[in-house]
């Protein structure tokens, strides 16, 4: 019998929206869901992870080593619990990227990366080329272990009455890893990049550091993320956390804004799924007026005042 386990993506108060995208995408199993959060104490996470529609049970690791998502950490305790499911999912961000490879290793199985569509419970659909081909991919019989591209697929309802259990796990984890500090370049002041619903991003065509203030404020206005090309972010713009693309991050807001981008394949491919894409550029031929829904042609200067005073 199929079952599903989905390892919870948070930050120690709520529940990243990618956890419930990988639970929209897991239902395609045709099996019972489950979600298991690590944590140090409490159980806030666990009523939030309870309320998705579709999770039939929360299992809750409260363990001191596990307060920081570590995945020399975790892996091993995921292994002590794997074999009672089939598959075992988490989202394709950088928490899944860095946890789901060591967790395939312990158990001697190929992983299945950035998942975009589920065949059957062992056939699953992937991009490859940036997204500009898709190849299909068929895994033995045996536990499944994969990571969801979240921006595929939308956020799971609430509403969900979920039964919530602790869950003990006695092994002895490794102590070779272990948490020092934590240093971040992100942006404390806006939504984050692959959860917001509006994503505002610049690029090499701001100019400079200075000039990236127009985008932080129109992204102020508009209760937006910050997001940049990967021109901008070499250029020393913005810090690399804000990347959008390929080699960035690749989101699926309801409303993203590309403002001096032209387009590159790499930044394509971070950005196809969004809803609704607005391009501001000076350049009529640029490459992302392509793909754009709306297009605006003209010093990025002028049109981003007039934005913003619109807005009032």
């Amino acid at each position: 019998m199929n079952k599903v386990l989905i390892i919870a993506e948070h930050d120690g108060n709520n529940l990243n929206i990618s956890t419930a995208r990988t639970v929209t995408a897991s239902q395609g199993i045709g099996a019972s869901v489950e979600i298991v959060i690590f944590v140090d104490k409490g159980n806030v996470i666990a009523t939030q992870a309870a309320a998705i529609a579709g999770v039939t049970k929360v299992l809750v690791v409260e363990n001191p080593v596990n307060k920081y998502a570590i995945s020399a950490i975790l892996a091993p305790q995921i292994e002590a619990i794997a074999k009672e499911y089939s598959h075992i999912f988490a989202p394709n961000t950088t928490f899944g990227k860095d946890l789901m490879p060591r967790v395939a290793a312990l158990l001697g199985v190929p992983q299945v990366s950035n998942i975009m569509r589920i065949e059957s419970p062992n056939i699953f659909d992937r991009p490859v080329y940036a997204g500009n081909a898709i190849v299909t991919v068929e895994v033995p019989n045996g536990i499944v272990v994969g990571t969801i591209r979240t921006a595929s697929f939308p956020e799971a309802a609430g509403g969900g009455l979920a039964s919530i259990e602790q869950c003990e796990i006695f092994i002895d984890v490794p102590t070779h890893t272990r948490f020092i500090s934590l240093e971040a370049n992100g942006d404390d002041n806006h939504p984050d990049l692959q959860a917001a619903s509006i994503v505002i991003a610049g690029g090499r065509g701001l100019g400079s550091q200075e000039n990236f203030n127009v985008i932080y404020s129109l992204a102020d206005k508009m209760g937006a993320a910050v997001g940049a090309s990967r021109a901008a972010v070499d250029a020393g713009f913005i810090p690399n956390s804000h990347q959008v693309g390929q080699t960035g991050k690749i989101i699926a807001p309801e409303l993203y804004m590309a403002i001096g981008i032209s387009g590159a394949i790499q930044h394509l491919a971070g950005i196809k799924d969004a809803r609704t894409i607005v391009a501001i550029n000076k350049d009529a031929d640029a490459p992302i007026f392509e793909v754009a829904d709306i297009g605006l042609v003209g010093d990025l200067f002028t049109i981003i005042p007039k934005i913003e005073k619109a807005l009032g």
